[in-house]
């Protein structure tokens, strides 16, 4: 006796996009081997900081056709809640590019990015979170302009005019840097980040001459742009901060500290051998200059 199939396709069809909407939603995790660390790995203590790092969010705000409120908006939400309950991290960064073409936008249209912004957010609103300007949020070389920063920068937290930030988590420090600035050479807005690495520079050095005489590393000369109350947790202090950039250090600094080729670069090239393509990194002079003034971790 032949059996029908046609009454069971629309259950088919929906089981498959139930089964396709579960897949594509959860989070899933790649462990890609580290150069010059040694194996094993610690085991994670239960008090470490769990921070959650994402980029190239790309909204397009109010200029989102159908397709993307309809599919891309709910998906992206609900990969951050499913996200947020399957990892439980303590703390979000954003490492730019929120935007799909916000430089070019009003600041009108600016202001439903950073509505979207929120809303695909969900659960993550209600932890402590730092976004990182990238080249499509602010512009690239020809297309900066300090006054556009600050006014994206006053509607995010914790960056100040030039689009940096400096904040403390127990015992752990973290600096983010206008990275498009620095890898731009000369402009408006270099000025303003150098300033705020002297700055976090000569706090650091004060903090360390303070340890060393016998005070409380945990007792802060000032605070910086803003501050997380935060439970002490298991990391031992270092010589610097953490350091978050929308586009990476050169590579090649260990080399010219080293005695090798001091060749300046354009900032522009592969790098990097993780599972990402990345077409862009600091110049050489802006790297070395980094790892001098700040020493990061």
């Amino acid at each position: 006796m032949a059996v029908s199939w046609k009454p069971l396709l629309p259950l088919i069809a929906v089981s498959s996009l139930l089964v396709y909407e579960e897949w594509v939603s959860t989070p899933s995790c790649k462990t890609t081997p580290t150069p010059n660390i040694p194996e094993p790995i610690p085991e994670h203590h239960p008090d470490d900081l769990k921070v959650m790092l994402v980029a190239d969010l790309l909204l397009l705000g109010s200029d989102s056709g159908y397709f993307n409120h309809l599919f891309r908006d709910y998906y992206l939400s609900k990969f951050f809640t499913k996200s947020f309950h399957t990892l439980k991290p303590d703390m979000l960064l954003v490492l730019g590019d929120i935007s799909a073409r916000g430089h070019n936008l009003p600041k009108t249209k600016y202001v439903s990015v950073i509505h979207q912004f929120h809303r695909v957010l969900g659960p993550f609103l209600g932890l402590p979170l730092h976004v990182v300007l990238g080249d499509r949020d602010i512009g690239e070389c020809d297309e900066l302009s300090a006054e556009s920063v600050s006014w994206v920068s006053r509607r995010l937290p914790g960056l100040d005019s030039a689009g940096c930030g400096a904040f403390e988590i127990g015992n752990v420090s973290f600096v983010s840097l206008s990275a498009v600035a620095l890898l731009c050479g000369n402009n408006e807005l270099r000025f303003s980040v150098e300033k705020v690495v002297e700055r976090e520079s000569m706090d650091f050095q004060m903090e360390r001459e303070r340890v060393n005489e016998g005070g409380d590393e945990n007792d802060r000369l000032g605070k910086r742009v803003y501050e997380f109350g935060w439970r002490k947790n298991a990391m031992s202090s270092g010589s610097g901060p953490v350091l978050l950039l929308h586009f990476p250090l050169n590579r090649n600094v260990n080399a010219a500290n080293n005695g090798g080729s001091s060749s300046r670069l354009d900032g522009r090239g592969a790098v990097g051998t993780g599972p990402y393509k990345l077409s862009h990194k600091l110049p050489l002079n802006a790297t070395e200059y980094i790892f001098q003034a700040l020493k990061p971790r």
